[in-house]
């Protein structure tokens, strides 16, 4: 948790607008694209190609937000625990095409535990278990974290494997499932819904501001109608949140980072209408 001291700086710049700090830049990290059936298995397919029938097509993009002295990640990617198109390589492949290496990693933030978030943690690139990004801190909800090593058991050899591997050998700052202010210019929010313990991700660096909220707000889709998403923990929860942070991103002007759209995963609402719903903006980089 942030020092008293630290929520002081933090308070003091949002009030005159943090107009001395200077900008970030954000990048999406494209990974790939599957597609995933009831079987929950991801499937590589091409960036334009359709699902299968039945299933959802998703990409895989954490964002990368470049600071003057950070190097931050909201979500991992999908490392090597589903084969196919995925690994440590394509992270490190995107790193190098920005001139950056694993290691310059400062500060991960994860959203939700589900593996096509948190899998790009470690990988097995030589044969045994090693950390993808060895410097940086992981920030992580706590309770949700506890419970994914609680029923590590239940899961596959693989994945246990890498869940306990992440566990000894991560250097975590645990988040509570309330607001959070772990860096001068993140703060988490718990909003449930996806997982009992799903956080949402901002980044607000004066006119600056970000909001990544894992699988509440995981593609465009999710921003053009209100629905009750059958594969959410509590799809009430769910519906409820994900228009309440809609209209903070509208009446705000937040960029909306979408783990899983394919081709426009930065988006910021322009308008809103009652017959048409929210007019969507997507952002290039």
């Amino acid at each position: 948790m942030a020092s008293v001291e630290t929520m002081n700086k933090i308070a003091a710049k949002k009030k005159r607008g943090d107009a001395d700090a200077p900008p970030a830049v954000v990048i999406p990290l494209y990974e790939g694209t599957f597609s995933v059936g009831l079987d929950k298995e991801f499937h590589p397919i091409g960036r334009g190609d359709a699902p299968a029938t039945g299933a959802l097509k998703l990409s895989i993009q954490p964002f990368l937000i470049r600071e003057e002295e950070r190097l931050i990640l909201f979500d991992t990617g999908i490392g090597d625990l589903f084969g196919g198109q995925s690994g440590a390589w394509r992270m490190r492949e995107n790193l190098d095409n920005l001139g950056l290496e694993c290691g310059d990693i400062t500060d991960i933030f994860l959203s939700h535990l589900h593996f096509d978030h948190i899998a790009g943690l470690a990988h097995r690139e030589h044969g045994t278990w090693e950390l993808t990004f060895p410097n940086a801190t992981i920030y992580a909800s706590e309770r949700g974290w506890q419970s994914l090593v609680g029923r590590a058991d239940s899961l596959s050899d693989e994945e246990r494997a890498f869940v306990y591997f992440v566990d000894l050998y991560g250097d975590f700052s645990f988040l509570s499932n309330e607001e959070n202010h772990p860096l001068e210019h993140v703060r988490t929010l718990w909003i449930g819904g996806h997982t009992h313990d799903h956080l949402a991700l901002f980044y607000e660096n004066g006119p600056q501001k970000f909001l990544m909220a894992g699988d509440v707000i995981g593609s465009k889709k999710a921003l053009m109608r209100k629905y009750r998403a059958v594969y959410d923990a509590d799809a009430e929860q769910g519906m409820e949140v994900r228009e309440e942070l809609k209209q903070l991103a509208w009446k705000e002007q937040y960029t909306i980072l979408a783990y899983h759209e394919t081709d426009s995963p930065m988006m910021r609402l322009s308008q809103w209408s009652p017959r048409s719903g929210y007019s969507i903006e997507v952002i290039t980089v």
